[in-house]
């Protein structure tokens, strides 16, 4: 008997077990709906100021998990969180301070101006964070995190100077949802090219910095870490899988755009990105004893 994945009702014979998987073709999409459970939701809340102190938490956590996946290299790298309670300004790293050892009483607070108007005992600013985060925030109401780190198979990738290919689930996810930001002018320390990094990323989730490394955003928190370790990891995938086929004289196969906007929904949305981070987040508050939350 088949499995009760692999069942659904035929025209003639309503007890009868359909010989279509869930996973092969054939797999019609009111079928496909009722296989997934409703994704869990972000917190509310009712007090900005609580709201606050827990997103803090969480952005201290998501650099927790930076760290725990390599994606430091010296003081490059950075996370901002939009601030509730002034959401013209936004809390961001110290410069300088070990994402590993980052606390929720360590983060900064920046204004609009690029000035430090509260936070921890060191508050040494990120020039090129500010550029690039503060364009995007403006630019961008709906997004309140956004991330940019030096990730080994990121800044591989986007020495290449192309967009991602659809060629695996994961990377349906960022399917016509994702730009390639073609331009490097060295570190970013010109407000001009953070207006220009965030005119390029439009209304898209993510961007290759050509030369320079990956950036995702999100209306959480979860959400944009979650895009960055997922885009670090389809960079990882299709510099394998390009190698591999070259050198068999190919090409890697690709997902057709009916079925990679199809997947889109399920993997892509930015609900997905929320809960597929969780489990980072309940990883790290475990293996931390929730340290960072001091």
């Amino acid at each position: 008997m088949p499995p009760p994945s692999a069942t659904s009702a035929t025209n003639d014979d309503s007890t009868k077990p359909s010989s279509i998987a869930t996973h092969e073709p054939g797999l019609d999409a009111a079928s496909a709906k009722v296989k997934m459970p409703k994704f869990p939701g972000p917190p509310t809340f009712y007090d900005p100021y609580n709201e606050r102190a827990y997103l803090k938490g969480r952005l201290a956590a998501a650099f927790r998990i930076f760290g725990k996946y390599g994606f430091d290299e010296g003081v490059a790298g950075h996370i901002t969180l939009r601030d509730p309670v002034d959401p013209t300004t936004f809390w961001v790293n110290p410069f300088g301070v070990a994402f590993s050892l980052i606390k929720a009483s360590d983060l900064i607070l920046v204004s609009e101006e690029g000035e430090v108007i509260d936070g921890g005992p060191c508050r040494l600013l990120n020039s090129a964070a500010y550029m690039i985060h503060s364009a995007i925030h403006q630019a961008r109401p709906d997004v309140n995190a956004a991330a940019h780190s030096h990730s080994i198979y990121g800044r591989s990738f986007c020495s290449l100077g192309r967009k991602l290919d659809t060629i695996t689930q994961d990377s349906c996810a960022f399917h016509n949802d994702h730009v390639l930001y073609d331009s490097f002018n060295g570190i970013v320390l010109a407000t001009e090219e953070g207006e220009n990094i965030a005119k390029a990323l439009g209304s898209k989730k993510a961007a290759l910095l050509q030369n320079h490394g990956l950036l995702t955003c999100g209306q959480t928190i979860e959400e944009a870490v979650f895009w960055f370790v997922s885009m670090d990891k389809c960079c990882h995938a299709q510099l394998l899988a390009d190698a591999a086929a070259a050198g068999r004289g190919g090409e890697t196969v690709k997902i057709g755009d009916e079925e990679a906007a199809f997947t889109y929904k399920t993997v892509g949305t930015p609900l997905a990105g929320w809960f597929g981070a969780k489990p980072m987040f309940d990883l790290i508050h475990k293996e931390t004893g929730g340290d960072y939350l001091e």
